[in-house]
């Protein structure tokens, strides 16, 4: 499985960031109390501060952590099934190539037989979808 990794220079922004939210979370506790407002209003800070340190957490990890969270993950082939693909192409071993296949790169422009984006000459794989395209 290939995962998808947010980059450390945004992480660390991310964390940063929390930590002056918590900043202003306990500012909004200390002033609700003060001003003598109702308890919600000070739970409300509470849980502004314990999201920010979750959020910090997971930001300075990333960012500096050597085995960072995964934003993504995305399989290979074999590792686990998408089911969208399944809809659109049936598993069949020995199914038969669609008969426009050949066509559709003989004549004009060339288009990718399965999701129909433009490709380029020298091109194996296709930049749209990102299957390998048949031989001319």
């Amino acid at each position: 499985m290939k995962s998808i990794k947010p980059g450390r220079g945004p992480s660390a922004f991310g964390g940063v960031a929390s930590v002056l939210g918590a900043l202003f979370g306990v500012i909004w506790i200390v002033a609700a109390v003060t001003m003598g407002a109702p308890w919600f209003f000070a739970l409300f800070g509470v849980a502004f501060v314990g999201l920010s340190i979750a959020n910090a957490v997971f930001g300075f990890h990333n960012a500096f952590g050597k085995n960072r969270y995964s934003s993504f993950d995305i399989t290979e082939d074999g590792e686990e099934p998408d089911p969208f693909h399944s809809r659109i192409e049936p598993e069949a071993p020995d199914a038969p190539e669609a008969p426009d296949t050949q066509r559709a790169f003989s004549q004009g422009p060339r288009y990718c037989p399965y999701c129909g984006g433009t490709a380029d000459e020298g091109y194996a794989y296709c930049r749209y979808c990102g299957r390998k395209l048949p031989d001319e």
